[in-house]
């Protein structure tokens, strides 16, 4: 068994995200103790609790200690047989939807299947964690460049956004049995465009919170003139929020970074 001591670096939910879904692909149990040590409340929370126990489900495995508050667990993992094609992850929080995907991609891509996650609750747009803008627009496009599929091997269809803090978002992920292949992000090549997406709930639209974020990216690169393209959109949400991000593509690979309005 792998024993992974959960406080290494900043002492995050990352390295127990990163820990299982290795785990799952190599078939190798794994030992994560001092889960969260560098966090204000260490062990885990809803939303990590629910990633690992989902994963144990998508490969038949078995988990010791998952409970809230937990820092040390044992994972056991199984074989992805096909058995399980479709998953239903329902949130009762605003835990991160993009943070429990980083946990179920890697090994999916290992399925013999195609294996359907439908979100039910949850946030697409939180704190400390991607935006579902950066997962589709920058981690999913590195994500096809290690596969030899001609097509994205993650599809994700955002039916209804969720915000900090009621959450309340609706997304299906549908990921494709792939082979990996090496990266090389040594040359980005040549600049092609920045992509900005600002998006804000209907609350906001009367304020123009989207437009007005757009503002702000306009004051800088405008002095740049790099080639832009702009994207607006207003959502349906349960409580207000907002969120932009910025996507450089490049002839090899893009870079991003994003943020999340405050009220």
């Amino acid at each position: 068994m792998i024993e992974i001591d959960g406080s290494f670096g900043s002492g995050g939910g990352q390295i127990l995200r990163t820990a299982c879904a290795l785990s799952a692909v190599t078939k190798k149990p794994c030992r994560v103790f001092n889960i969260r040590r560098g966090r204000e409340k260490p062990g885990l929370m809803p939303q990590h609790l629910l990633g690992i126990q989902t994963l144990s489900q998508l490969c038949n495995g078995r988990l010791e200690g998952d409970s809230l508050g937990s820092e040390e667990i044992k994972f056991y993992p199984g074989e992805i047989n096909g058995s399980r094609t479709s998953i239903n992850v329902k949130f009762e929080t605003a835990g991160s939807i993009t943070l429990v995907l980083q946990t179920l991609i890697p090994p999916a891509l290992f399925a013999p299947v195609p294996i359907k996650v439908v979100f039910d609750g949850g946030a697409t747009d939180t704190f400390f964690s991607p935006t579902m803008n950066y997962f589709q627009h920058v981690f999913s496009k590195i994500l096809t460049q290690i596969t030899e599929n001609c097509s994205p091997p993650v599809e994700i269809n955002v039916i209804r956004r969720g915000y900090y803090p009621e959450g309340g978002a609706k997304v299906e992920v549908k990921v494709y049995p792939s082979k990996l292949k090496n990266l090389n992000l040594t040359e980005r090549g040549s600049f092609k465009k920045i992509l900005v997406f600002s998006g804000a709930s209907n609350s906001l639209k009367n304020k123009k919170v989207a437009e007005r974020q757009i503002a702000g990216v306009r004051e800088i690169l405008g002095k740049l003139k790099l080639p832009t393209e702009e994207k607006v959109e207003y959502y349906d949400t349960r409580c207000p929020g907002s969120q932009i991000c910025l996507v450089a593509e490049f002839e090899n690979t893009v870079i991003g970074t994003d943020n999340l309005g405050k009220l």
